[in-house]
């Protein structure tokens, strides 16, 4: 209806005539196209990105792959050269000679017999060895007992708790304080003592016996001990480097002389 067309026309003229309607125009604009990052905005905020530790890691390091099965190979080789630990393993009953060396590398008789030696010791020149094998000992147990309280590597599973006189950090496994002292203590008698050639091959098949009963008896994984005479053989360089003396310890010997 070309009246209807007219009137229609004719309030649209005067809308656009109106003030409001003019202003509401220019605030919208032009009409955009409907884009990805438009609907995005209508869509709110995007929500939060997860933390590192909650997200999935699809490229790891190769060191974290390395580390990873080395400690696999660790714990499966333990496991299968545990053969003593317990009275049903597979060697058995070889379990109460071990234990006997066992005996043969822990500290308490290795400080009671060097403090027993210090106190019978007329010679100057032995007791200033015997000294310092004492100072070794207990370096030796502050220093395993430190890192055993840091890595807290728990003992192997298939361990029975029936060891000689332990102490609170004993319950970890990492490093071997036996074989640590073991290392420690070849050193120094080799270094310190004159012995036959038989006593020295002795002394390093007994240091080998040690490293290998621990793991034997499930005391300790494969690592542990390895790491254990890495630090043994390191620590004598220690002991050597802060030998004491009477000229640097002058009150310790006087401590110690009749």
């Amino acid at each position: 209806n070309p009246g209807s067309e007219e009137r229609a026309r004719g309030r649209e003229k005067g809308n656009l005539a109106r003030p409001e309607f003019a202003s509401l125009l220019s605030q919208r604009g032009p009409a955009a196209p409907d884009s990805p990052s438009r609907r995005r905005e209508s869509a709110g905020p995007a929500p939060p990105a997860l933390p590192d530790e909650d997200c999935m890691r699809l490229n790891p390091s190769f060191v974290g792959i390395a580390l990873s099965s080395l400690l696999a190979v660790d714990l499966w080789a333990s496991k299968r050269l545990g053969v003593c630990a317990g009275e049903a393993s597979a060697w058995g009953s070889a379990r109460p000679l071990l234990k006997v060396v066992e005996v043969s590398g822990h500290g308490i008789p290795w400080l009671l017999g060097t403090l027993y030696g210090l106190c019978q010791s007329d010679s100057s020149a032995a007791r200033e060895v015997l000294l310092n094998l004492l100072f070794a000992l207990v370096l030796d147990l502050v220093l395993v007992a430190v890192v055993k309280g840091i890595v807290k590597r728990p003992r192997p599973t298939h361990n029975k708790m029936d060891m000689f006189v332990t102490v609170s950090v004993d319950k970890y496994s990492f490093p071997s304080g036996h074989a640590t002292r073991a290392a420690l203590v070849c050193r120094f008698v080799l270094h310190h003592l004159v012995l036959a050639v038989p006593l020295r091959v002795l002394v390093v098949l007994w240091v080998l016996i040690v490293g290998i009963s621990r793991v034997m008896l499930g005391r300790h994984n494969v690592t542990d001990v390895l790491f254990g005479l890495f630090l043994g053989y390191v620590l004598y360089s220690v002991v050597e480097y802060c030998w004491l003396s009477p000229l640097n310890a002058p009150a310790l010997f006087a401590l110690w002389s009749h």
